[in-house]
């Protein structure tokens, strides 16, 4: 194909060129120096966020890669003896936003089931009395950590006055 003089250019080009110029402008406004330096080549904003794309997560092979370790991650997962419920739902949610930011989706009720599968055994009591109170189907995350937390915080104000009665006696 013969690129056109710009004399030659209709209405449809010219519109063509400008989203071309805003989109390539918002890129280069979004990147860094070390990005720039592997864009500055590309000739239009396509070429752009494809390098970018390939750059950030990788070809498709390395996308799946990256996916199948991620949900071998989440299918190991478990609640650490000496964490906190904060904690643990942060380690949590962030192989969930990685999952997520590579296309891989889990369900918000199959999350919920999994947090309540991954407490220790001594937290049976509560994981009994939320699936029998909540349906689980329909209870959300925050209302699931929420809840956690409280008794978490209950657990730890009943240890302290256990603890304290024995230091008594």
């Amino acid at each position: 194909m013969v690129p056109k003089g710009r004399k030659e250019y209709n209405d449809i080009d010219r519109k063509a060129i400008g989203k071309n110029y805003h989109a390539k402008r918002i890129l280069m406004c979004g990147i860094g120096p070390d990005e720039y330096n592997r864009v500055s080549a590309c000739d239009n904003a396509k070429e752009i966020w494809e390098a970018l794309q390939t750059t950030h997560e990788g070809t498709t092979q390395v996308k799946k890669s990256k996916i199948d370790m991620l949900n071998t991650k989440y299918e190991l997962f478990r609640m650490k003896n000496d964490e906190s419920i904060q904690d643990m739902h942060t380690r949590f949610t962030s192989i969930i936003n990685e999952l997520h930011s590579l296309g891989d989706v889990i369900p918000r009720n199959k999350l919920v089931r999994k947090i309540l599968s991954v407490l220790p055994g001594s937290w049976e009591s509560k994981v009994n009395a939320i699936t029998k109170a909540k349906d689980l189907d329909t209870l959300t995350m925050d209302e699931l950590i929420s809840n956690l937390k409280t008794y978490e915080m209950k657990r730890k104000k009943d240890n302290e006055r256990e603890s304290l009665r024995r230091k008594r006696t």
